[in-house]
């Protein structure tokens, strides 16, 4: 079996050099301590939301609310970290309403009757913390006149530039990246809200992972977080630290899920 290692989440191809280069660095810090039959680079053709988390996975980054559902006793967490973005606060994240900058919306209420745009019914920040946040409004009933699951938040923030749907949800990070490396299209979208906070993506290896491994990565990262020699990494992630986050904040995300389903809107509709 041959390990992989992968950064899904944040992964627009323009991003693949400065990915590369933090793969390259916590690469070298498993090297040092022992580790072997490391992957030489990242695999950049796994999906956001992969089919499982299995055996070969030695690293990775997999978000939170799916870790509590399909991915349930598949991986084991190494760590989060905090992006110095706007919506983060330490070790968190949160979705972002995001609508066309001609938008006539003001609130969410009036994106009623529109077209919406997520990317997976698995997603945290794309289905699950925006379903809580119109939950509160929502009556009960569908807000939406259509509701397209397209597989890609980049590609809904694409779509939202050109106008062709009336909102999306991203998360805070992947809209900051976007709007970093496609700024000619971010002049066409604005956020007009956000959504309930949640912990932050983790990064995540496979449960079957020695434990000697496990504690060898969550050093390496812990040295790649703090040390002065990898602020460059760092700083071209907007990496500030990556911290140990209990998993009673990720099991808090099924209350989101719960607490949808009791004010009568249990899917994005």
């Amino acid at each position: 079996m041959t390990p992989t290692a992968s950064l899904p989440m944040y992964n627009l191809p323009e991003m693949r050099a400065v990915n590369a280069r933090f793969w390259e660095a916590l690469r070298g810090l498993l090297l040092e301590a022992g580790l072997r039959d490391l992957p030489e680079g990242l695999s950049y053709e796994r999906p956001p939301v992969p089919d499982r988390i299995g055996p070969e996975v030695l690293f990775s980054q997999t978000c939170g609310y799916p870790l509590e559902t399909i991915f349930a006793g598949q991986a084991a967490r190494l760590g989060t970290p905090c992006y110095a973005v706007p919506g983060c606060e330490g070790p968190t994240h949160c979705g972002l309403f995001i609508v066309p900058a001609a938008s006539t919306a003001e609130e969410l209420r009036d994106l009623q009757g529109g077209m919406f745009l997520f990317n997976h019914r698995h997603s945290n920040s794309g289905m699950n913390l925006p379903r809580r946040g119109l939950a509160d409004i929502a009556d009960g009933r569908p807000l939406f006149a259509s509701v397209v699951e397209t597989g890609s938040q980049p590609g809904n923030l694409d779509r939202i530039a050109r106008g062709e749907a009336d909102a999306t949800a991203v998360d805070c990070v992947t809209y900051a990246f976007w709007c970093h490396w496609r700024p000619e299209a971010a002049c066409h979208v604005r956020v007009l809200a956000r959504t309930p906070p949640s912990p932050a993506i983790p990064f995540v290896t496979s449960v079957a992972m020695p434990p000697p491994t496990v504690e060898m990565l969550r050093a390496a990262l812990r040295v790649l977080a703090t040390e002065p020699r990898y602020a460059a990494v760092r700083h071209d992630l907007l990496l500030e630290d990556i911290r140990d986050v209990p998993a009673a904040a990720y099991r808090g995300l099924l209350d989101y899920e719960r607490e949808a389903a009791e004010l009568g809107y249990p899917e994005l509709a």
